[in-house]
């Protein structure tokens, strides 16, 4: 059985490959016409290939559930997304735009607070956040930045249109599988690069390594990097270890640091200690250092902000920049890019209610049916209520949340994300949704991935892409009309 693209149907949805009408969209014409030349024992076999790479490449994720943690092989799709390299280079300067301004404004709220002064958005929602942390007050981090690696997530509604649907700038996760998915399709589709001018992502490790030089405390040529993880029973420990592996950076956990008495950051070694210059923490605030924040953590390292503030370590990402990592914030991007930037937002934001504001809060309860109800501060898909897919119980419950605690609450209208022709088994194509997770980061320069992470919904029907509840992934190619 061959893939017969005449009888591909997307039900309406706006497909990154195929037509309403069923023919390719612009640029896709080789790559639809080259998985049709496939027969279906052809399919199979390069479906069977991709499994035996991810599990010989040890490429898994942990899911957490209450048997325990779960490693899993990492879910993998064939048949590659196109994005052509016009649009993606629209889509790279937004991010760029996105992402200074995200930094401008966390460095404002740890000094000047202009921005909170001129009423660009309310302090409360600011200086109550979960995120905010007061012990970051005063400090000046390098280039001011703050999030130096940001993954952003965008969809493409039914019209076409990409809307950035939130900011991920405390420890985003997700880059070693889009690394590693380019390199599954290398070995079982090698062919279908010969028909395009795919742009590069495996230099990504070097970007990385760059940009964490750049921001070491002495400036110098050869800074010591670590990489801080929480652990293996973490669920992104395979990026961690992948990451730290391909910088050649040290890959360590808390109490493989030290901080001495000169506040200084030192790694324990059978030499002597050793000192660290810049740590990628891949460790969340409130675990990162029991004398500053959580007491009982046992992950982080006394002292390290210490150190941080004496200006002896630079920690990427900085501490306190999750007070832009809150969908509530994430409603006032637009216009912090207008305030801090004096620029017209690039990349719209996905309409937005903010349940703190009346007007805004009632509207949403009326119409939890037809919402997406978010808290502030969660992330993977949890704690949301989507309202077209809820039972009465589950509304009754989120208008209560929300009555309590409505700082905490955001709303969207429920898009209906673009679809992309997945394998299912391996004799059929289908439709499946899907998003876009670029990373940016940011250093001395401002670099942004050439593609990102697509994370697809396997399940049909279902829009959570996240690979915790049923998602997988797509290798995302951003190409070159020749």
């Amino acid at each position: 059985m061959t893939i017969d693209w005449r009888a591909y149907e997307a039900d309406g949805f706006w497909d990154e490959l195929v037509t309403p009408s069923g023919t390719a969209r612009l640029g896709a014409e080789r790559l639809l016409a080259a998985l049709a030349r496939l027969s279906g024992e052809e399919v199979r076999e390069r479906k069977t290939a991709a499994e035996i790479a991810i599990r010989t490449m040890g490429i898994t994720f942990t899911v957490y559930d209450e048997g325990g943690n779960i490693d899993r092989e990492w879910p993998f799709d064939i048949v590659p997304r196109l994005i052509l390299k016009p649009e993606w280079d629209r889509i790279a300067a937004g991010l760029k735009q996105r992402v200074r301004a995200l930094n401008a404004f966390i460095d404002d709220v740890y000094n000047q607070r202009r921005c909170l002064r001129d009423g660009v958005l309310p302090a409360d929602y600011v200086l109550k956040s979960r995120e905010y942390r007061s012990r970051c007050v005063g400090i000046h981090p390098p280039h001011a930045v703050w999030a130096h690696v940001c993954g952003t997530d965008l969809v493409r509604d039914k019209d076409g249109k990409t809307y950035v649907l939130e900011d991920n700038l405390r420890v985003p996760s997700g880059v070693s599988y889009m690394l590693e998915n380019r390199a599954v399709m290398k070995r079982v589709l090698p062919e279908l690069f010969d028909d395009y001018v795919i742009h590069p992502v495996d230099d990504y490790p070097a970007e990385l390594a760059a940009c964490l030089r750049s921001l070491a405390p002495d400036g110098g040529a050869n800074p010591r990097i670590a990489l801080l993880t929480p652990g293996i029973y973490n669920s992104a420990y395979f990026e961690h270890a992948y990451l730290a592996r391909e910088m050649a950076a040290e890959l360590v956990e808390g109490p493989d640091l030290v901080v001495e008495n000169d506040d200084c950051v030192y790694m324990k070694t059978i030499a002597g200690p050793e000192k660290v210059d810049v740590i990628y923490r891949r460790v969340d605030d409130s675990f990162l250092d029991p004398s500053a924040f959580r007491p009982e953590s046992q992950l982080g390292v006394p002292g390290l902000i210490r150190a941080w503030q004496a200006g002896h370590v630079a920690l990427a990402n900085a501490p306190g920049c999750g007070v832009a990592d809150d969908k509530v914030i994430y409603t006032y991007v637009p216009n912090l890019i207008r305030y801090f930037l004096s620029e017209e937002p690039i990349l719209a934001n996905v309409p937005s209610y903010r349940c703190a504001e009346k007007d805004q809060r009632d509207y949403v309860l009326d119409h939890l049916r037809e919402l997406v109800v978010k808290p502030a501060n969660e992330s993977g898909g949890y704690g949301m209520l989507i309202g077209p897919h809820s039972t009465a119980k589950e509304r009754d419950e989120f208008a209560r949340r929300i009555r309590a605690n409505p700082r905490n609450y955001m709303a969207q209208p429920m898009l209906i994300l673009s679809t992309a022709p997945t394998l299912v088994g391996s004799q059929a194509v289908e439709p499946r949704h899907l998003d876009l997770r670029p990373f940016v980061l940011s250093g001395k320069n401002v670099q942004v991935t050439t593609g990102g992470l697509t994370r697809v919904a396997l399940r049909k029907g279902s829009t959570v892409v996240n690979s915790s509840q049923g998602g997988g992934s797509k290798d995302t190619w951003v190409v070159e009309l020749e």
